[in-house]
């Protein structure tokens, strides 16, 4: 499709990602080609519902477009959102998601001058997201995921009279969920609005997709606000989404809570057979399930069809099959919904700085971003041998008296290659961009482009060969966990892409993860691979596996 800069903006936002359709400028957000924008104009509904290029793009293919956006735009449209004034003669309460993987998140200590003096928030709710990619490795380590990120909160500086709670949850597979809702409702109930503030790829839009349609919102919002657009993408999201919150009256919350207790008396076995099969399916993706239900979904004459904002402006076929009757069709809130509404607002993720992510393309997001489970993989080295992250992080073992133990904590899609210390050098000239080494991919002309890998030295000292003495985080790749024998004290030398941080993580996240594993492959430095069983939170066990 083509611009036309001819025609001025629309005024109407993207429901994907927030930005204001137009017409005129392909580089800039919210970009619909002209002959489509027209098209969608001229129609009953306007260009109510409409997805941008780019969303589509995002949703459909996988494809990320860049966009000329100057560098702190995210950052201006946040600080200029918390600073509106107070609605309801109340401050925002703020709803800071963050990535587990990536503590200590990098954004989190920019909070409080984010947020400066003038910013008039009520409370902060500080949410540790995709807990679901995680093993467990021992008993409790929730608790020990959460002790850590009230850790962090305090590093950060956040005043304590500010933080309201710490949750854990997965947004993309449910569990915490609805803990999440029960403790916003009883706390919060609906004195004002919500944001939610975090990192990009944090999972805020999932977060806010998963809230859609849960009891947090009015009854009818799921069936007309639309949902984010999701992707491993950085910076998806660029202006402000937003739904009505529902108001947690007695009734209501004695209703939800009726249905939450009828829900947890339930086995796997007494769900139906599309039940089991989505169940199934969210197993295969993380550790740790949960199920979001709805206590006031309205009910409808004909049959519920999900609906999908992605399909609304364009289609794959060259000329859209458009149905001007379905958008005639599409509900409105009424003035009474919405006049003195709470609303809960998406807002666009701040850009991690020195985050590997910014160098990688959109294929090479994909095979980074770990997107199901993590299934550990554990090597015993001895000194003079070297791993490979892919070709985005290496880490030497330089002196020691006794082999150690590296667990990888990673995206499955990602390779490990394990060499000696001669040689390494030469396998990441001849093998990165290549598939033995697999990101960044391309070959010799993306190597080109691509900074160099810059050592740092680490000095660690052995605690026990079942627990890790840290982490060796490589930038956004992933992080080694390593473990060695009691006060056995080891040099090593990790390597990350120049422009990206390496961060020594003590105590580590997962400090028992090379106990998950199997036996050792017969003349191999590696262990086979351990995938523990998932849990399902809300529903009965029968104490079968």
């Amino acid at each position: 499709g083509q611009p036309d800069p001819s025609v001025p903006p629309s005024g109407v936002s993207c429901s994907g990602c927030g930005a204001e359709l137009q017409c005129s400028d392909g580089a800039a957000p919210g970009f619909v080609p002209a002959e489509k924008y027209q098209s969608l104009s001229e129609g009953a509904a306007g260009l109510r519902g409409t997805v941008c290029q780019r969303c589509w793009l995002l949703a459909r293919n996988g494809q990320a477009l860049r966009l000329q956006l100057p560098p702190d735009q995210h950052r201006l449209v946040v600080s200029a959102a918390l600073r509106r004034p107070p609605r309801h003669g109340r401050g925002p309460l703020l709803l800071y998601v963050l990535d587990v993987l990536e503590l200590p998140d990098p954004v989190l200590p920019q909070l409080p001058a984010l947020l400066g003096p003038d910013v008039p928030a009520a409370g902060l709710l500080v949410v540790g997201n995709k807990v679901d990619l995680l093993p467990a490795d021992s008993p409790g380590h929730l608790g020990r995921l959460r002790q850590r990120l009230l850790t962090a909160c305090a590093q950060a500086g956040l005043r304590e009279a500010l933080l309201v709670d710490v949750r854990l949850v997965s947004a993309k597979t449910g569990f915490g969920l609805e803990g999440l809702v029960s403790r916003l409702q009883r706390s919060w109930k609906c004195a004002g609005d919500v944001y939610l503030l975090g990192a990009t790829n944090s999972g805020k839009s999932t977060l806010f997709n998963t809230l859609l349609r849960s009891d947090y919102c009015k009854s009818r919002a799921p069936d007309i606000v639309d949902r984010a657009t999701v992707s491993p993408w950085p910076g998806t999201t660029l202006n402000l989404l937003k739904f009505p919150i529902i108001n947690p009256t007695c009734d209501r919350i004695f209703r939800r809570q009726e249905r939450l207790k009828e829900e947890a008396t339930k086995t796997e076995d007494q769900l139906s057979s599309e039940e089991k099969k989505y169940l199934n399916q969210l197993k295969k993706q993380g550790y740790l399930v949960g199920e979001v239900g709805r206590t006031f979904q309205q009910q409808k004459a004909g049959p519920v069809v999900d609906f999908d904002p992605n399909v609304l402006s364009y289609s794959i076929d060259e000329e859209p099959r458009h149905s001007p009757r379905k958008r005639e069709e599409r509900e409105e809130f009424t003035y009474n919904e919405v006049k003195d509404a709470r609303w809960c607002f998406d807002t666009p993720g701040i850009i991690k700085e020195n985050c590997v992510l910014n160098l990688l393309t959109d294929k090479e997001v994909k095979l980074v971003s770990p997107t199901r489970a993590i299934i550990p993989r554990t090597f015993i080295l001895k000194p003079g041998m070297v791993l490979f992250l892919a070709a985005l992080g290496r880490v030497d073992y330089l002196e020691g008296e006794k082999s150690a133990w590296f667990s990888v904590v990673a995206s499955n899609l990602l390779p490990v290659h394990i060499s000696t210390l001669n040689n390494a050098d030469a396998i990441y000239e001849k093998h990165a961009g290549r598939e033995l080494l697999k990101v960044p991919m391309g070959g010799e002309e993306r190597m080109k482009e691509f900074p160099p890998l810059v050592p740092q030295d680490i000095t660690l000292k052995g605690i026990g060969t079942t627990e890790a003495v840290a982490d060796i985080k490589l930038s956004s790749a992933g992080w080694v966990a390593v473990t060695a024998h009691a006060e056995e004290k080891l040099l090593l030398r990790a390597y990350t892409p120049e422009g990206t941080a390496l961060v020594v993580r003590e105590p580590p996240l997962l400090p028992y993860i090379s106990t998950i594993r199997g036996s050792r492959i017969a003349g191999s430095v590696a262990y086979r691979t351990k995938k523990p069983p998932s849990l399902v939170e809300n529903l009965k066990t029968t104490g079968k596996r």
